[in-house]
């Protein structure tokens, strides 16, 4: 992913705590899946990102967050994938708790993007296709450093999510939020709510102290 995440360290960080969200796509009205649709909003999503990536050393860390944060808020669905990471207990937290989980994910994301896609050396992001998925669509995309190493990233777009992304599986098997369930589920047994926003918002202090140092 961008300069800095190759395909061992993206698996890495899978297997880390609070692991990231690994891509955004542009919005779409709120409605079914049209054919065609979910690859075109990843082929515009793409190129805003390169656009970032070009301008990373320009706008710096607090700049391209503050490019990306309306497109994480817009355009994925951070309130159902926050349900779903969370799981079962999600029932059991009341609607002000939820809240601030959802905020702290969503913040947590943007923050993921503006470190890793932080600046351009001749990556290339290229949408290869997608396959029905039930009712829903899988988008298959790929990241090609300029050495030729590739990273595949397939996205689910659910019916019904207003063409939003839902899920991540890296090399088309390993899903986010099955991984997020599982860390989510720890961290809330032995923390509760306050445990993991403020898990969440270390892991973006972490971010952007990384970014500062680089």
């Amino acid at each position: 992913m961008a300069s800095r995440l190759s395909r061992h360290t993206w698996a890495a960080r899978l297997a880390s705590p609070y692991l990231a969200l690994l891509l955004m796509i542009g919005a779409f009205p709120q409605g079914a899946v049209a054919a065609g649709q979910p690859q075109e909003v990843l082929r515009g999503f793409y190129q805003l990102l390169l656009g970032n990536m070009r301008d990373g050393h320009v706008l710096g860390e607090s700049g391209r967050l503050a490019r990306l944060a309306p497109v994480v808020d817009t355009d994925f669905d951070i309130p159902a994938m926050t349900r779903l990471a969370v799981g079962a207990s999600w029932a059991n937290i009341g609607p002000t708790e939820q809240q601030r989980l959802i905020a702290a994910f969503g913040h947590y994301v943007a923050a993921t993007y503006a470190d890793q896609f932080d600046s351009y050396s001749g990556q290339q992001l290229q949408v290869t296709g997608e396959r029905p998925y039930g009712s829903d669509v899988i988008v298959e995309t790929k990241i090609v450093k300029a050495n030729g190493e590739a990273t595949r990233l397939d996205y689910l777009i659910r019916q019904g999510s207003g063409g939003r992304i839902s899920d991540v599986y890296l090399d088309g098997s390993i899903s986010q939020l099955a991984v997020h369930h599982s860390e989510f589920h720890s961290i809330l047994q032995r923390e509760g709510v306050d445990g993991l926003v403020m898990a969440l918002n270390r892991k973006v202090d972490l971010l952007r102290n990384v970014a500062k140092a680089s």
